[in-house]
This record gives structure tokens, C-alpha cells and sequence, in this order.
């Protein structure tokens, strides 16, 4: 399994994820990049995500959404603030009307994913920072840490197909 740890910590409102894969980091940042690698694993298992919009660049939006086992679409958006190849990007991150455009746009986490090579392994750092505890908390209720566990853990077979 790639994902090493994940920790939620209350004091700095963070949730953070270390995952490793045996691919050099520039394959690993293809699966950030790519749209289409990005959907096969950015959902868990059961609720696979198709990206609308996908520009990943500074300034760029992305539009996705998941789709549950009984047709339930769960609506998000990315505003893209870094995407610097093939180490670092950096997004806000929140959920999304029918249109795909954001909710509430003050409701949302920032994401940074750092990217690096360790030999002949990627290490992935990724950090998602809430505004309060408030929304943590929802976050955590809505099994953030395990969905993104689960997805993450998807990487592996990508690499090796």
C-alpha cells in the first residue's frame, strides 16, 4: 500500500497524507497532470471522480465530480494557486453546485501536494488545511481520511498498468 501515514492534527487544522510509489517523480506528477489518470484514482473505490475542467495551472479551475454507487453525484471544484512541475501544486479545494461552480466560495480547504524523488521512489506529501475546526470536523464526519486513503491506494496498479 502506498499511503505511509495520515494524521489529522487540531492545533494547526491539518490533515496530511505521506504516500510512496515505486515511479520517478515525473510519472507521478502525470497522474496529477493527466485528467484521465487523475480519474482513476482521485475518488475512492466506490465513488469514481470525472473531471469537467482540468487546468492545471496557475490561475487555471477545475471542475469535477463523484459518483456514488447509486448514481449520487458529490460536486467539487479546484482553484489552482501553484502547479509547478513536477514537485509542488497547490489549490483551493470545495464543493460545487449543479453547474460545477462553488457552493459557498469562502468554503473551502487549501491543498498543497509536494511531490519528490527519494532514490528511486516518489515520495507524496499532501496537506489539506481547513478554516476552523468546524469544518474539519465535518470534513473528518464525512470520512475524508479514509476516502483519501482509499484513493491514494488506487496509485500503485495505475503505475504498474
Amino acid at each position: 500500500m502506498p499511503v505511509i501515514s495520515t494524521q489529522q492534527d487540531p492545533q494547526t487544522l491539518t490533515l496530511t497524507l505521506e504516500a510512496e510509489f515505486a515511479a520517478p517523480v515525473e510519472r507521478v506528477w502525470q497522474l496529477w497532470a493527466d485528467p484521465r489518470q487523475l480519474e482513476r484514482w482521485w475518488g475512492p473505490p466506490t465513488w469514481p471522480a470525472t473531471f469537467d475542467r482540468h487546468e492545471l495551472k496557475p490561475g487555471g479551475e477545475c471542475r469535477y465530480y463523484m459518483t456514488g454507487p447509486d448514481g449520487t453525484k458529490a460536486r467539487g471544484w479546484w482553484s489552482v494557486t501553484v502547479a509547478d512541475e513536477p514537485n509542488r501544486i497547490e489549490f483551493y479545494d470545495g464543493f460545487a453546485n449543479e453547474d460545477g461552480e462553488p457552493v459557498d466560495p469562502d468554503d473551502k480547504t487549501h491543498g498543497l501536494v509536494e511531490l519528490s524523488q527519494d532514490g528511486d521512489r516518489t515520495r507524496m506529501h499532501v496537506v489539506s488545511t481547513f478554516r476552523d475546526a468546524e469544518q474539519m470536523k465535518k470534513m473528518s464526519d464525512m470520512g475524508m481520511e479514509e476516502g483519501m486513503t482509499q484513493a491514494v491506494n488506487q496509485i500503485d496498479a495505475l503505475l504498474a498498468g
